[in-house]
C-alpha cells in the first residue's frame, strides 16, 4: 500500500521517470524514510507498554547473570523479528534503556537483520535445505559470539550520555494501569523519533544514493578479479550498502550463478543487511564513533570468517 502511494507520488504526481538515477533515489528515500519512522514509533511504542508489565530491575538482573544464555536468547528473539538493520535499532535501544547488557543487546542487533521467517523460505527455494541450515546457524553464531566478545570489553562508557545515564540509575518502577499504559508507550515513541528523525533521514539518503549508484555489474566485476580475497572485499563492498537480506538476496543468487564462490556471495548480502552505512548513522545517537567502529569491524571479521568457512564447505554444501 505505502510503496504504491509512494510510486504514484514520485512517477506520476511529480512526473518523474522511473527509469532515471534521480527517480529511484527520490522513490528509495521517500518510502524506506517513511516506512522507518512508521516502524520505529510502533517497535518503541509496543516496547514501552510491555515495559509497564514487567520489573525492568528483575529483568535487568536475570539476563545479566545468564552470561552466554542471555546472548542466545537475543539471537533467537532476532530470528523471529524480521526487521532490516535499521528497523532493528527502536529494539535495540530498548533492550539498552531497559538496562539489557550491551553485548546481550548487539547479539540482537546483528541476528535480526541476518535471518528471518520470510528469508528462510526464499533461501529454500533458491540454495535448498543444507545451504538453508548452514546459514541460520552461521547466522546465528555470529550473534552470539560477536555479541559475547562485546560484552567482554566492557563498552557501556562509549554510549552517548542522556543513554548512559538511564542505564547507571536503579530503574524507579511504577505501577500503570489501563490506558496510562498506551500513554506511556507512545510519550516514549514520541520523545525517541524527536531525537532520531534527522538522522533516519540522513543516513536513508546516504544509502538510497548508494543503493542506487553502485551497479550489480562493477560488483561481479570486482569479485571475479580478486580471487582468494574476493571475501573481505565483497564485505567492504556490502558493508556501505543498505538493504535487508530478503532484497540482497537476488543478486547472491546471481552471483553464484556467474561463478562466484558461494562463501563469497552469502558474505556479501550477510555485510549488506546485518551493517548498513545508514544503521552506522542511526547508532551515532546512541554511541560513540569508536563504539560504532568496533562493532563494525568484530562483526565484519565474523562475517569474513564465515564466507571463508562457507568456500571451504561448498562441495559438502551443494
Amino acid at each position: 500500500m505505502l510503496k504504491s502511494i509512494v510510486d504514484w507520488v514520485v512517477y506520476s504526481f511529480l512526473n518523474i521517470d522511473s527509469s532515471s538515477h534521480f527517480g529511484k533515489i527520490l522513490n528509495f528515500f521517500i518510502y524506506d524514510s517513511i516506512k522507518v519512522i512508521i516502524l520505529l514509533f510502533t517497535m518503541i511504542s509496543v516496547i514501552g507498554l510491555l515495559r509497564t508489565f514487567i520489573s525492568q530491575n528483575k529483568i535487568k538482573s536475570w539476563v545479566t547473570k545468564q552470561k552466554i544464555l542471555g546472548n542466545i536468547y537475543a539471537s533467537f528473539f532476532g530470528i523471529i523479528t524480521p526487521f532490516c538493520s535499521c528497523s532493528s535499532i527502536p529494539i535495540f535501544i530498548g533492550f539498552i534503556k531497559t538496562g539489557i547488557p550491551l553485548g546481550v543487546s548487539f547479539s540482537f542487533l546483528i541476528t535480526s537483520p541476518l535471518i528471518n521467517e520470510y528469508l528462510m523460505v526464499l533461501m529454500f527455494g533458491f540454495f535448498g535445505w543444507k545451504i538453508t541450515l548452514a546459514y541460520i546457524i552461521s547466522g546465528m553464531t555470529i550473534g552470539v559470539v560477536t555479541g559475547a566478545i562485546l560484552g567482554k570489553m566492557k563498552l557501556e562508557k562509549h554510549l552517548e550520555e542522556d543513554i548512559a545515564s538511564q542505564r547507571s540509575e536503579e530503574y524507579i518502577e511504577i505501577e500503570y494501569h489501563g490506558k496510562e499504559r498506551i500513554i506511556f508507550g507512545i510519550n516514549e515513541a514520541k520523545s525517541i523519533v524527536k531525537k532520531l528523525w534527522a538522522w533516519i533521514l540522513i543516513g536513508v539518503g546516504v544509502g538510497a544514493l548508494i543503493h542506487n549508484y553502485v551497479p550489480e555489474s562493477a560488483i561481479q566485476a570486482a569479485v571475479s578479479k580478486a580471487g582468494v580475497f574476493s571475501v573481505p572485499i565483497v564485505v567492504i563492498i556490502g558493508v556501505p550498502m543498505y538493504g535487508s537480506c530478503a532484497a540482497i538476496l537476488p543478486i547472491a543468487v546471481v552471483l553464484f550463478e556467474k561463478g562466484v564462490p558461494l562463501g563469497t556471495a552469502l558474505a556479501f548480502m550477510m555485510a549488506t543487511s546485518a551493517l548498513s552505512l545508514p544503521e552506522a548513522v542511526m547508532l551515532r545517537r546512541t554511541m560513540n564513533l569508536k563504539l560504532i567502529t568496533i562493532f563494525f569491524g568484530i562483526t565484519t571479521l565474523g562475517i569474513i570468517f564465515i564466507g571463508y568457512l562457507f568456500n571451504i564447505l561448498q562441495e559438502i554444501l551443494i
